[in-house]
Parts: structure tokens; C-alpha cells; sequence
């Protein structure tokens, strides 16, 4: 009668697979520590080979232990090279990250466009202002068109401008021009299959 992978111990770490779990197993079964430690040197260098991709990681020998030690469930009586982890430490989260949650006025711009119209606000008059303001404009006409994909009044983005600076930046349609956004055409696949010579 076959034996399916289901009916066996569940695997701890299945990306060695069910070979390398029992070679674990056995060196846990090994009586003489001093072969038990060739045994688990013999192990780490099989599971080196595994994933030779990621053999140039940061403390990647140190990941190896750590994986050994979890798959003998932590009873693997060996001369570890380095401070495996505990069991207790297994399972533990990550500290929780705080993030400061700002209100968004228009979400559709984002948090980023506003930080920009106030660094705007704070320049000197003068060319590099206007360029940076152009910039600025254009960008939110282009992050409007991402959205709708239909054409945008440029007199729409002047007054979003304008709410964002608290009236600091004012720009006249009749003076300005944004940019005009279109959606670039798909491009079409060609046949791979030559058409035949008659």
C-alpha cells in the first residue's frame, strides 16, 4: 500500500523537503555527539546547495542552524557555531510600527502634492518658483487623468492650487497652459508566423 505525504508528520521548514527532514531525524537518533556533529555539519552544507542563490545573505550559515534547530523541533544535541533561536522566540511578532495618520485633503492627489504646493508657498518669487509651481500643476494634472482617463480643465487644477496654498498660488488659465495627457495606444502583438510564399 503507497504512503502519501498527507498521512506523514507534517513537515516543519517544507521548502528542504520531507529527504532533508529525515536526515534530521537521524542525526537527532545518533548516540555518539561526535558523530551527531559530522552528521549536523553534513546537513547545513546539503541545505547550503539547496539555494545556492542565497548563499551570499547576511548571516546565511547563521540562518542554517536556526532552520536545523527548527526542524529537530530545538532537541538537537550538537556543538551549534552559533546562538540558535529559542522556541519561545518562534513565534514572536514584530513591535507594532506607529504610523502618524495625517487627514489627506484630496485624496486623489495624495499626501506628497500637498508638501510640495507648501514648500512651493515658502520660495522667493521669481523663475524658480514659477517653474516649480508649472511642475507641481502638471503633476496633479496628470495624477487627475490617471483616475478618469477624460480630459481635465486646466481651470480645475488652478483652483485645487489655489485651496491647497490657502490662496498663495494663483495661476490665470488665460496665462497658463498645462500639459495635454493622453493614453499611449496599446501596441499590437505582431504574428510570429511568417506568412507562406506561394
Amino acid at each position: 500500500m503507497l504512503t502519501y505525504n498527507s498521512q506523514l508528520k507534517k513537515l516543519a521548514l517544507p521548502e528542504y523537503g520531507r529527504n532533508i527532514q529525515q536526515m534530521v531525524d537521524y542525526c537527532c537518533s545518533i548516540q555518539d555527539r561526535q558523530e551527531r556533529n559530522k552528521c549536523a555539519h553534513s546537513i547545513i552544507n546539503t541545505m547550503s546547495n539547496l539555494f545556492p542563490n542565497t548563499s551570499d545573505e547576511v548571516d546565511y550559515q547563521h540562518k542554517l542552524w536556526d532552520h536545523l534547530a527548527i526542524m529537530s523541533d530545538f532537541e538537537l544535541d550538537v556543538d551549534f557555531p552559533y546562538q540558535v533561536i529559542k522556541p519561545e522566540n518562534l513565534a514572536s511578532k514584530p513591535q507594532q510600527v506607529n504610523y502618524t495618520l495625517e487627514p489627506i485633503k484630496m485624496r486623489h492627489y495624495g499626501k506628497i502634492v500637498d508638501r510640495m504646493i507648501q514648500r512651493a508657498c515658502d520660495y522667493p518669487d521669481g523663475e524658480e518658483k514659477d517653474a516649480l509651481v508649472m511642475l507641481i500643476a502638471n503633476h496633479m494634472k496628470k495624477l487627475i487623468y490617471q483616475i478618469n482617463n477624460e480630459d481635465v480643465e486646466d481651470s480645475k487644477i488652478f483652483k485645487d492650487l489655489e485651496f491647497f496654498s490657502k490662496g498663495r498660488i494663483k495661476l490665470d488659465p488665460a496665462q497658463h497652459m498645462l500639459h495635454e495627457f493622453k493614453i499611449a495606444p496599446a501596441q499590437q502583438q505582431q504574428s510570429s508566423k511568417k506568412k507562406k510564399k506561394k
